[in-house]
């Protein structure tokens, strides 16, 4: 395109966004194409000669839209919150323009100073120790990839160069988290060459929690046994119910036990921004790794993992590798973030949270969060005080576990996860919401995530209304 074309397509561009944003309720939340659909309505090749940018838009418009889920929706309350805001698309835009391949310091030194400055600042909302450098990855799943191999690197005598393969000298290692753990961890597990068997998950409590007397008992068998306990990851914010692991005491028994501990606070750390959840992060000081996720609630686009480590020396250790044709007189001098991790390319990802904490200041951040998590409570009341309701775990942040429960008759387990299967998609096939769902103590929970930087108690209300609604149309003596 030629810059006068650019410009007249960019504003309309950002004409449509800023209209996208102003009005995302127009659209169902959740799409309602059927598998195949985009696909089909595309040509099987690309064109042979250039099309016009005009049709190019027309057709996303046409095809590209109709199978979109909105996840900018004030309505969208599935999974956990991942949503966007007008400063951080800014700040993408700007990101695409100025393309930058944040290798070394000196292909881009804004953008590898800049990744300090943002997470030194997100840190030190969060009450993160000053000792906690940190490194931004995609996402969460890589962050603790990343831990845990700094741990095998620690535990594991010449790993780096030897391996683990065949070695008389190493038994097998042994790594620990709750039943309630994110996959990424059993993912991370795998791919380190450890075995999915290395990973032990350790019983919950009654509210969820990683039990310290179970981890305990563990790692005594496990050196009995002749294996070689090496991390545990805990966990702020499970991704079913948002526990809240006991880090004082799993930091205890790891520092007693010479292990690496990982938390995995990707959702949950954010709150810790508000002073009356800073005690969620509890212990984290003592953690040797730690990462938050802005992409789930500090309304940043995906994706921004943001790792923290005291470590960042034995991270390096594991990972720098410098070939000639990336040798630069400033080695010395100035930090390389190819060195923190296995990929060489580096987005300009400081820049959009760089903007988003600038933008809304921590005053900002602070009123939104607790909004969230003053509706939350709001909900479970309303599921607390409802007769054909239950709720099935703790509000500890912005998400409620619940169910349908209807009073009167003889359910059994099965017959109630069937209902509430048939509730949750009677609900979300209105288009006004969306919410997700998941399995505790082996009961079909329904789940509602609150985090969108628009959402109001209207949103939450017509949620609320629909569940009632659905579930008298379901169950009619309700």
């Amino acid at each position: 395109m030629d810059p006068s074309e650019f410009r007249l397509h960019g504003h309309r561009l950002v004409d449509w966004i800023a209209e996208y944003f102003e009005h995302p309720e127009r659209y169902p939340v959740l799409s309602r194409v059927k598998p195949g659909d985009v696909r089909r309505a595309l040509p099987q090749s690309a064109p042979e000669q250039g099309e016009p940018f005009d049709r190019i838009f027309a057709d996303f418009e046409r095809v590209i839209m109709p199978g979109v889920t909105h996840w900018n929706h004030p309505g969208f309350f599935a999974y956990f919150p991942a949503n966007t805001c007008e400063p951080a698309v800014l700040g993408e835009l700007v990101a695409a323009a100025l393309n930058q391949q944040a290798m070394l310091w000196r292909t881009s030194p804004a953008a590898t100073e800049l990744e300090e400055v943002a997470l030194g600042w997100l840190r030190d909302l969060m009450g993160l120790p000053r000792a906690f450098e940190g490194v931004i990855y995609d996402t969460a799943s890589v962050s603790t990839l990343h831990a845990l191999a700094a741990a095998r690197e620690r535990a594991v005598p010449g790993v780096r160069e030897r391996g683990m393969a065949g070695r008389f000298d190493l038994p097998p290692l042994r790594l620990y988290c709750s039943e309630h753990a994110h996959s990424s961890v059993d993912k991370a597990t795998m791919l380190l060459g450890l075995g999915h068997r290395a990973l032990r998950k350790i019983p919950g409590d009654a509210e969820f929690r990683l039990r310290p007397d179970a981890l305990g008992d563990a790692i005594s068998a496990d050196r009995a046994a002749g294996l070689l306990p090496i991390a545990v990851v805990a966990t702020i914010g499970t991704t079913s119910s948002t526990s809240i692991d006991p880090v004082p005491a799993l930091a205890q028994i790891c520092r007693e036990e010479n292990l690496w501990l990982h938390v995995d606070a990707a959702y949950a750390g954010v709150a810790a921004i508000v002073p009356e959840k800073r005690a969620i992060l509890a212990g984290c000081d003592r953690a040797d790794s730690f990462v938050v996720n802005p992409h789930k609630w500090l309304f940043t686009p995906v994706d921004l993992s943001a790792f923290y480590t005291p470590h960042m020396d034995i991270l390096r250790r594991a990972f720098a590798l410098t070939p000639d044709y990336l040798t630069t007189a400033d080695a010395g001098a100035a930090r390389n973030l190819m060195d923190t991790g296995i990929q060489l390319g580096r987005r300009f990802r400081a820049l959009k949270l760089w903007m988003i904490l600038s933008h809304y200041g921590s005053a900002g951040l602070r009123e939104r969060l607790s909004a969230h998590m003053a509706l939350a409570q709001r909900f479970a009341g309303w599921v607390d005080d409802h007769p054909d309701f239950e709720r099935v775990a703790p509000v500890p942040l912005s998400v409620v576990c619940f169910r349908a429960r209807p009073r009167g008759g003889v359910w059994s387990d099965d017959s109630l996860d069937t209902l509430n299967e048939r509730l949750i998609d009677a609900v979300n096939a209105d288009g006004d919401v969306f919410l997700s769902h998941t399995k505790l103590d082996g009961r079909f929970t329904l789940r509602i995530a609150i985090g969108h930087p628009r959402t109001e108690e209207r949103h939450v209300a017509r949620a609320w209304d629909l569940l009632t609604d659905r579930l008298a149309r379901l169950v009619p003596q309700v």
